[in-house]
């Protein structure tokens, strides 16, 4: 590519040199793509960068916030997208996307803001945590220069919710349904209805989830499986769990049971290694 301008939100980023750092961006374009540019660009924001080069590190330049009129470039996915997102998310209200428009345009005009060192716009509190945990995953789960224009419409609605009052339980649902829509893209499909042999879940039974196998039965009763889990370090569920998670979705009524499935996978898929925003908001939890 040569001097060619994205839209995207930097997911990541490392010192490189006196004055410029090395950027993750998660381009509308072209999904994640690494470069070098000047210091100083904000988390969380709609950006517009002009990207060159022909290897895998660009070299970014001319940073700018991006104008309301950039972000909304594609707006019949984007209202399709949001659409779905509305049916599926108990979280988000019909009002967000209304409301967010006008608290989240950063400039009046047409033309790009003055780039502003801004951390963490608009997003505050254990807020920040969450939004640096997707940032996180995606950044290290992600392929480069594979366009998810899907995921990108999904990141900046979840962007949108963690700018408003969220409660924990509404905050967990919007960082699970972010995380389902993160594996559908990375081509994981987490079948609830069924073992890993095909036979239908039974009410009864103790099963044991596996990331690459599915879901495994195993011969305890189910008032044995908390102590299982507890001895083993498996990921056990209640035959009655699955059966509720099939049915309703992500939901707060299942919301422990989604996290500890979501929390086994995306484990998995970093081979166990430790997440560092994982880690501030365990610390951030254990000192208020």
């Amino acid at each position: 590519m040569r001097n060619e301008a994205l839209v995207g939100y930097l997911l990541h980023q490392r010192p490189y040199q006196e004055k410029r750092a090395l950027y993750y961006l998660f381009s509308q374009q072209h999904g994640v793509i690494h470069g070098v540019g000047k210091k100083g660009a904000p988390l969380f924001m709609p950006l517009q960068i002009f990207a060159t080069g022909k290897r895998d590190l660009k070299t970014f330049s001319q940073i700018n916030i991006a104008s309301q009129d950039n972000t909304q470039a594609d707006s019949v996915q984007k209202d399709s997208v949001q659409k779905d997102s509305v049916q599926k998310d108990s979280v988000q209200k019909d009002s967000v996307q209304k409301d967010s428009v006008q608290k989240d345009s950063v400039q009046k005009d047409s033309a790009p803001a003055v780039l502003e060192a801004v951390p963490y716009a608009n997003i505050s509190g254990q807020h920040q945590y969450a939004a640096l945990y997707i940032n996180e995953i995606l950044w290290r789960l992600l392929p480069t220069e594979d366009p998810m224009p899907v995921l990108w419409q999904h990141y900046q609605i979840s962007l949108q919710q963690l700018k408003q009052p969220l409660n924990n339980s509404e905050l967990r649902l919007c960082l699970r349904q972010f995380e389902q829509y993160l594996f559908t893209e990375l081509g994981f499909t987490l079948t609830l209805t069924h073992d890993n042999v095909e036979d239908p879940i039974e009410y009864d039974c103790t099963y044991r989830f596996l990331p690459d196998v599915g879901l495994l039965p195993v011969l305890v009763h189910n008032e044995e499986s908390e102590h299982l889990a507890s001895e083993s370090g498996q990921t056990v569920f209640k035959g009655a769990d699955i059966i509720e998670m099939a049915r309703l979705g992500i939901t707060e009524q299942t919301l422990s049971h989604w996290s500890k499935l979501h929390r086994h996978l995306i484990d998995h898929l970093l081979d166990y290694q430790p997440l560092q925003s994982r880690l501030l908001w365990q610390q951030q939890q254990r000192y208020q």
